[in-house]
């Protein structure tokens, strides 16, 4: 029976809340700085701490966590009900916390125009109020307005600077592919060479046999046919993955491993140290030898993340044959912890690494990157993610001829 891989959760990311834990403590932290701001400053100047004062601050921070979404919107709510505290409860000039942070979160997505007219808008507001003097000082509006330029320049220079890092971290992401095609490339360049070495061969001895044997004929021309098939598709897909302008790249002179290899590199990777099982389900059968080396790779790569990145952990590998296609799933339940550290509360540790693994964006950022590449040029489907109970997971299905005789079921 084949194996039903379980449907994975969509998980929770910034793109699918209303906001997100940094806007949350951001936001929390702006209203605790403001209200001891305000009921230290209330007991330094022998003024009253009004509760309307208190909850009007909270209530102002609440905004925040929508600046990244809404910034405009989050920064008139700011200064509206900064203003409402000015004109109810006594509190002398003040440019909050809360007004910095939502007036950096609008200079980082606004134009310069609308971001000049909101620092001039924040810088007054505060400035109006029960105990403020009208029209307000030099001091007190110089000060605001030099608060308010700090604030639009930083923010600008830190939105500079994240689209530099973006831009990098792109440029990265497709220096690495190129790399993994280059590298798909000459993998299936060696291939090609070995079935159009096997036709070479096959036709000299139809050749040699012309006068002889027919069967030998036969037989040697039903392997050329099946070679040159075998070979076509390969330069097909060879030719998808070559680029233009790449450096060339001599040619691997050891076989190009497939399903055969992988008790091996099971093998190795119990003896790095990280436990690993292979069940094989399904009447095992001879691949094409780029599907044979995609799924070692995917295997190969899945294994090597798991070691880097799952910490204490054991790994299963699931090979299933089906008539129409070949199955390869990786699981491990490493919760990210390095060998030998200790656990956190609870034992179950937040994990650690780069990449998407294990509690991480992206475990072996790189080499899923070369995953999704194989697998897409084979023309199948590759998911990758988390487990709810820990651990990370990598299932790839990969098309085959149907078998003749079985029927095809999904």
């Amino acid at each position: 029976m084949p194996t039903r891989l379980p449907r994975l959760p969509r998980p929770l990311t910034p793109d699918t809340l209303i906001w997100s834990r940094n806007e949350a403590l951001l936001a929390v932290g702006a209203a605790v700085v403001d209200v001891l701001g305000y009921t230290i400053g209330g007991l330094d100047e022998n003024r009253p701490v009004a509760l309307l004062g208190l909850v009007l601050l909270v209530l102002a921070a609440l905004p925040l966590l929508t600046v990244r979404r809404h910034p405009r919107a989050s920064l008139a709510s700011v200064l509206a009900l900064g203003l409402v505290m000015n004109l109810s409860v006594p509190v002398t000039n003040h440019f909050s916390l809360t007004f910095a942070v939502a007036l950096f979160g609008f200079a980082r997505s606004c134009g310069p125009a609308l971001t000049v007219v909101a620092a001039l808008t924040a810088a007054t507001t505060s400035l109006i109020g029960r105990e403020q003097p009208m029209p307000p000082t030099a001091g007190s509006l110089t000060g605001n307005l030099v608060a308010a330029g700090l604030i639009v320049v930083g923010a600008r220079a830190f939105e500079r600077y994240q689209r530099e890092v973006e831009d990098r971290r792109r440029l990265l992401a497709d220096q690495a592919l190129a790399r993994e095609r280059r590298r798909i490339a000459r993998e299936l360049h060696d291939i090609v060479a070995h079935h159009i070495t096997t036709m070479q061969l096959m036709a000299g001895g139809a050749r040699a046999n012309l006068g002889g044997d027919t069967e030998v004929v036969r037989e040697a021309l039903s392997t050329l046919e099946g070679s040159g098939r075998m070979a076509l598709r390969e330069m097909r897909q060879l030719l998808d993955v070559l680029r233009a302008g790449d450096e060339p790249e001599e040619a691997l002179a050891a076989p190009q491993p497939g399903t055969a290899d992988l008790a091996r590199i099971v093998e190795e990777s119990r003896l790095a140290g990280l436990p690993t099982e292979l069940t094989v389900h399904g009447r095992e059968r001879p691949l094409p030898p780029s599907t044979g080396l995609t799924v070692f790779r995917i295997v190969q790569e899945s294994l090597t993340n798991a070691r880097k990145h799952a910490g204490r952990a054991q790994a299963q590998v699931h090979l299933t044959y089906r008539a129409d296609r070949i199955t390869v799933e990786v699981r491990d339940d490493g919760t990210g912890l390095p060998a030998g550290a200790p656990a956190g509360p609870g034992g179950d540790p937040a994990r650690t690494g780069s990449g998407s693994g294990s509690g991480a964006a992206g475990r072996g950022g790189y080499g899923l990157i070369g995953m999704r590449e194989r697998v897409a040029l084979q023309g199948g489907s590759l998911r990758t993610g988390r487990l709810d109970g820990g651990g990370f997971r990598v299932a790839a299905s990969l098309p085959l001829a149907p078998v003749e005789g079985e029927d095809v079921r999904v």
